[in-house]
């Protein structure tokens, strides 16, 4: 049922993957400065690898994740009364790779933090699954992550009302990466940190390798 409403939907809400004191264990060990809005790299680190594997034995998380899932990348975003910034509606339309090949299926090379990036074709990004990890509480008031249901299909034409997706700490937003999303600044400026893990499967289409996979 979970894996059919995603792929209906393009994103659904867990109430809960990981418990507050879980949450609070990470906090300890993210940045303290929050002069930017966060980082893509946390993959590397080994304590996000260990939560990438503890969220794959999550059963609902397990339940829409593709067949020999791999964590291949973790962004972390952080609003704060310092970085109290929007995203404009978009769709999530590149992936952290190895090496740059010679391909016309690809296009879009950028380097980003000292890791390249290219955007696949469509049935590579349709595979993707991306976990949104609330570490802190998230209502209305925070800036939440606005989504366009069902706007990842490749047939829809017309947009329903953008949803706020609204969790306590250790709730998740589970989407495809092609949903438009984005996000309004924060109406009471407070921390809002959230980790966002990027699931796909171990060999990549097209000659393409990952950048890192977990």
């Amino acid at each position: 049922m979970l894996a059919q409403a995603l792929t209906e939907n393009g994103f659904l809400v867990l109430p809960s993957v990981l418990s507050r004191h879980e949450c609070e264990t990470v906090c300890r060990l993210l940045p303290v400065d929050y002069s930017s809005p966060g980082t893509r790299n946390f993959l590397a680190e080994d304590w996000c690898k260990a939560l990438a594997g503890r969220l794959r034995m999550v059963p609902e998380v397990a339940a829409v994740l593709p067949r020999d899932a791999m964590a291949v990348q973790c962004t972390f975003f952080a609003k704060s009364p310092q970085t109290n910034w929007s995203v404009a509606f978009h769709r999530d339309l590149s992936i952290p790779v190895k090496k740059k090949i010679d391909t016309p299926h690809c296009k879009g090379w950028s380097e980003k933090e000292g890791v390249l990036y290219t955007q696949p074709p469509r049935d590579v990004l349709e595979e993707l699954v991306a976990i949104r990890v609330h570490l802190d509480d998230c209502g209305t008031q925070n800036g939440p992550l606005r989504v366009f249901p069902r706007s990842h299909s490749l047939g829809q034409t017309e947009l329903p009302e953008a949803l706020q997706c609204l969790g306590m700490a250790g709730s998740a937003v589970i989407m495809k990466p092609l949903l438009i999303h984005g996000s309004s600044k924060a109406v009471v400026p407070s921390l809002r940190r959230v980790l966002h893990f990027l699931f796909g499967r171990k060999q990549l289409r097209y000659g393409l390798e990952w950048n890192e996979a977990v």
